[in-house]
C-alpha cells in the first residue's frame, strides 16, 4: 500500500506520496504542491530539502556512516587507492583490475596541458589565489575542447572529457602553487601514479632529483579518498544546478571550485592552521584557549572540532588520525603550531567538556595538520579539497545529465515594495 503525508490547507486535503530510499531514508514528494495548491515551501539553505535521488553516497551523521556506493569509507581508506574510488564514484562499481589498468592509463595519456595554458597562467600576478587560477584554468579547458560544450555528447565523448579533467586538474593544481611562489613548473611524469606525480609536480626543482616518501604518499592517497564526495554539499549541489542547464562539465566543476573556496565550505582547514598560528603568537599556551573555548561568553571558537553534520563522530578523522601520526613520526618534525596542535587533540579527546558534547576533533582538523607537515602552504589546502572532491563532482554532473533531471530553478517568497509608480529624478 502506498504512504501518503496529508497536508490541510484553507480547509481543504491534499495528499503527496511518501518517497523512500534504500537506507529507509524518508521524503514527502512535493513535486505537484504548486500546482495543486498554489503554495510553495520555505526552506532557507535548503536544509530539509531534497533536491535529487542519487546513487552515490550515502551519509548519516547521526550515526556517522559514510558510504560511496555502498562500501564503507573505512574499507576503502584501507584497501583502496584514489583512482580505483574515482572509478567507483564515476562509474558506479569496482573495476575489475583491466578495468583499472586502462583507466589509471587513460588518465596517465592526458596529463599534459595545451602549452597556451601556460600563457594563460603566466597572465595571473604571483599575488592571485591558487583556487582562483584552479576555476579559471579548468573553466578555459572548454576553450581547448570546444567540442565539451555540446550537450548531446556520445558517451565515449563523455568519457573522454572525464578522463581529461581527472588528469589535467591535479596538474593544473601544483602549476597554480608553482605561480604563487614564482618557481618554475613541473612537466607531469607518467611513470609515477597518481599520488606520487602530483607531489612531484608540487615540490620537485629542475636543479635536483625528489625522493618521494611512501608514507607521504600513502597520506596524500587517503586524504583524496576521504574527501572524494560527501552528498549534496554546497559546491556539489553547485554542479549540479549548472550542469543541469547542459553546461559543460569544465564549467560545471570551474563553479564547484569557486563554491568550494568559500571559507564557510572548503576553508576549514586552512582555518584549523590559522586559529593555531594565533595561538602561537599569543604565546602557544593551549590550556588558555582550551579554557576559552568552554567559557560561553568568550567569543573563541576552536577551529577542526564537531561538525555540522556528524553529531557523534566524524568517521573520516578516525581514519586520518592514525596516518597524521604516522605523517609526524615519519617525517620527525619539530613544528611549535604542529605541538599545539596535539596538546589541542588531546584536551578534546579527554575533557569531559568536549567529550559529553561530542566536540571531537574532525577531518579538517587533521587534514590542516598533514597537509602543513608535507609543507603545502594553507592558501593550497582548499585547492588539495578541490582535487579530492574531483571524482564526486563528475559522478555528480553524470548522473544528473543521465537521469535528464530538469534546470534547477528554486522559487521564492518575495518580501519587497509592492507595486508603486515611477516618479521622475527631480520630483525625488
Amino acid at each position: 500500500m502506498s504512504e501518503f503525508a496529508e497536508l490541510i490547507l484553507e480547509g481543504k486535503s491534499y495528499q503527496f506520496p511518501i518517497v523512500t530510499g534504500t537506507e529507509n531514508e524518508k521524503a514527502i514528494d512535493i513535486n505537484a504542491l504548486r500546482a495543486q495548491t498554489g503554495y510553495i515551501t520555505l526552506d532557507s539553505g535548503y536544509k530539509n530539502t531534497g533536491a535529487t535521488e542519487s546513487a552515490i553516497t550515502f551519509l548519516d551523521g547521526e550515526e556517522g556512516i559514510l558510504r560511496y556506493r555502498g562500501y564503507p569509507i573505512e574499507q576503502l581508506a584501507e584497501k583502496s587507492s584514489f583512482i580505483e574510488v574515482a572509478y567507483l564514484l564515476i562509474y558506479g562499481k569496482l573495476p575489475t583490475q583491466t578495468e583499472l589498468d586502462s583507466f589509471a592509463n587513460q588518465i596517465k595519456v592526458h596529463t599534459l596541458v595545451n602549452e597556451d595554458m601556460r600563457k594563460i597562467l603566466d597572465g595571473f600576478p604571483y599575488t592571485a589565489h591558487p583556487m582562483g587560477i584552479l576555476s579559471a584554468l579548468v573553466s578555459s579547458l572548454t576553450a581547448f575542447y570546444p567540442e565539451s560544450l555540446n550537450p548531446n555528447q556520445s558517451k565515449e565523448e563523455v568519457d573522454l572529457s572525464i578522463i581529461r579533467l581527472m588528469a589535467k586538474l591535479s596538474t593544473i593544481a601544483a602549476w597554480s602553487y608553482k605561480n604563487s611562489v614564482g618557481h618554475p613548473v613541473n612537466y607531469p611524469k607518467n611513470k609515477l601514479d597518481y599520488c606520487s606525480n602530483f607531489l612531484h609536480m608540487m615540490f620537485a626543482f629542475p636543479t635536483e632529483e625528489y625522493e618521494l616518501n611512501p608514507v607521504v604518499v600513502d597520506a596524500l592517497n587517503k586524504l583524496l579518498i576521504l574527501h572524494a564526495d560527501h552528498e549534496q554539499n554546497c559546491s556539489t549541489s553547485t554542479v549540479r544546478l549548472v550542469g543541469s542547464a547542459n553546461a559543460s562539465l569544465y564549467s560545471s566543476v570551474s563553479a564547484g571550485i569557486s563554491a568550494l573556496w568559500g571559507p564557510l565550505h572548503g576553508g576549514a582547514n586552512q582555518a584549523v592552521i590559522e586559529m593555531l598560528e594565533a595561538i602561537k603568537a599569543d604565546g602557544g599556551d593551549s590550556k588558555k584557549y582550551i579554557e576559552k573555548a568552554k567559557d560561553k561568553n568568550d567569543p573563541f571558537r576552536l577551529m577542526g572540532f564537531g561538525h555540522r553534520v556528524y553529531k557523534n563522530f566524524d568517521p573520516r578523522a578516525t581514519i586520518i588520525k592514525k596516518t597524521a601520526d604516522e605523517v609526524l613520526k615519519a617525517l620527525g618534525i619539530n613544528d611549535p603550531i604542529l605541538n599545539i596542535a596535539m596538546e589541542l587533540e588531546a584536551a578534546a579527546l579527554t575533557d569531559p567538556y568536549f567529550v559529553e558534547r561530542k566536540l571531537y576533533p574532525n577531518v579538517d582538523f587533521y587534514s590542516g595538520i598533514i597537509y602543513r607537515a608535507i609543507g603545502i602552504p594553507t592558501e593550497m589546502f582548499t585547492v588539495m579539497f578541490a582535487l579530492g572532491r574531483l571524482p564526486g563532482w563528475i559522478a555528480q554532473w553524470k548522473e544528473m545529465r543521465e537521469a535528464k533531471e530538469p534546470i534547477g530553478r528554486p522559487r521564492q517568497i518575495y518580501t519587497g515594495a509592492t507595486e508603486r509608480d515611477y516618479t521622475s529624478i527631480n520630483e525625488r
